[in-house]
């Protein structure tokens, strides 16, 4: 425009910072800005308001907040939309409390704070647990006349799951849909997501036939919700339902909904059905995921079938899905309880030289395969050496160490090791104290067999 002498206007520039901001080019839009005030314009309130989303869409939310400041100083007014603006970006960072600050803050300079406002604010502490203080403004924001809307409820709902609060959820879920307002797919899949959690499928199942009834089409995700489930409660042939009538509900399977029928299948021992459904990814060119590769790889090894998971594992290398810590540990718990320990132990330094950090279940698993090995001086090795670099170490672990002893006739040492447990701030469970039981009896120690089970019985462990 400026080429063939033709002076951009006011309304013009507005609409290239507006661009540039979306962007992500800030310093672009601030010099267009330079150019506004150089034509002898002053930025308006939309132009300030602009600004501050595109600081806020980049991530650059502290400078936002001191373009707030500065704008304030300088004379500028801002609206309940600026402060829209920075309250949605202060709790995208977690700030919750910096965004209850902006509001008090508005309330003293006569800025009516709005329904995006609370919700957003709302939402935020419910994401951060706080459903007590997010109930509090709620109904503040009720008092003062501002009617809560689908996003309100649906993030109060949310939020009552996170927690364990379902019959509040299920209370609010039923109050919105008394003062007419429509649930959407995202509501009702929190609460199909907290059903199925729960173990309530049949509770679930009711809530997505009145989805179904409202009108909403199912997605994907709330089908894999129902899914898996169902699979928590062992009813297979509902999970089948469902994953083979969602194409007549007009969705189609993704990634994920596969994973979960074959993670479901495999731990019910149904691999030739899980392994049927991974061909099937195959021939409608879907490219599994690691955790879709560890739940066949899983279910290969509890059925004994280790041959097939080299192939699993060498298709996983070929298509570039790297093996997580949990791959490893489910390949290296089937290799100790195959007998294969050596090769456990390769994939065990193979893990640490791919830099994935071993977690505490790995450290267990190696440590009662070289126990039940016969290799129980490599396991007190590790095992120290897991202590002096401060591992936080849980029952199984010790219990694991405690067994390898007990099998080895070392009773003493295993009580010792039993003391240093508690001294450690890690109470001995059940299994604990039937492993020291059974090794007391097997030595004919009866006393203190006894002993330890009036002790179990004071714990009630039993």
């Amino acid at each position: 425009m400026e080429f063939t002498g033709v002076d951009p206007d006011f309304f013009t520039l507005n609409i290239l910072i507006n661009c540039f901001c979306h962007l992500g080019q800030m310093a672009f839009a601030f010099s267009v800005v330079g150019k506004v005030l150089k034509l002898g314009h002053y930025p308006t309130t939309i132009t300030l308001n602009t600004l501050m989303k595109g600081l806020c869409l980049k991530g650059e939310v502290k400078k936002a907040l001191n373009f707030h400041d500065n704008v304030l100083t300088q004379g500028f007014r801002l609206d309940e939309i600026s402060y829209g603006t920075l309250i949605n970006g202060v709790c995208k960072i977690g700030e919750t409390r910096a965004a209850i600050r902006l509001l008090r803050m508005i309330e003293g300079r006569s800025i009516k704070p709005n329904l995006i406002i609370y919700s957003t604010i709302i939402d935020s502490l419910c994401k951060d647990s706080l459903v007590t203080e997010a109930c509090d403004l709620y109904s503040e924001m009720v008092v003062k006349g501002i009617s809560p809307d689908v996003v309100t409820y649906t993030s109060l709902i949310c939020g009552f799951c996170t927690v364990g609060q379902l019959n509040k959820a299920i209370g609010l879920f039923n109050e919105m849909v008394l003062k007419s307002i429509d649930p959407d797919i995202y509501t009702y899949s929190i609460l199909i997501d907290a059903l199925c959690k729960e173990g309530k499928v049949k509770e679930a199942r009711n809530v997505f036939a009145v989805m179904v009834k409202a009108c909403l089409k199912p997605d994907v995700i709330v089908c894999s919700t129902l899914m898996d489930g169902y699979f928590l409660v062992n009813e297979v042939t509902s999970a089948k339902h469902v994953f083979y009538t969602m194409t007549q509900m007009g969705v189609t399977p993704d990634v994920h909904c596969y994973t979960i029928m074959i993670h479901g299948l495999c731990n019910i021992d149904m691999v030739d059905d899980a392994m049927n459904l991974f061909k099937e990814m195959h021939q409608k060119n879907m490219v599994p995921d690691t955790v879709t590769y560890t739940s066949l790889i899983a279910g290969l090894c509890k059925s004994g079938r280790i041959s097939y998971v080299w192939d699993l594992i060498g298709q996983m290398h070929d298509v570039g899905q790297p093996l997580d810590v949990i791959t490893y540990n489910t390949l290296i718990d089937a290799l100790c309880k195959n007998g294969h320990l050596d090769k456990a132990i390769e994939f065990f330094n193979k893990m640490k030289n791919q830099g994935i950090q071993p977690n505490v279940y790995t450290f267990t698993i190696l440590l009662d395969g070289l126990c039940k090995g016969g290799k129980l001086k490599n396991a007190q090795e590790v095992f120290l050496d897991l202590l002096t670099k401060g591992y936080c170490l849980n029952a199984k672990t010790y219990t694991v160490m405690i067994n390898g002893l007990c099998r080895e006739g070392l009773l003493d040492e295993a009580l010792a090791l039993w003391s240093k447990m508690e001294d450690n701030g890690c109470i001995p469970d059940a299994v604990t104290f039937e492993i020291m039981i059974r090794a007391f009896f097997e030595e004919d120690e009866n006393d203190k067999a006894e002993k330890l089970l009036y002790e179990m019985i004071a714990r009630g462990l039993l």
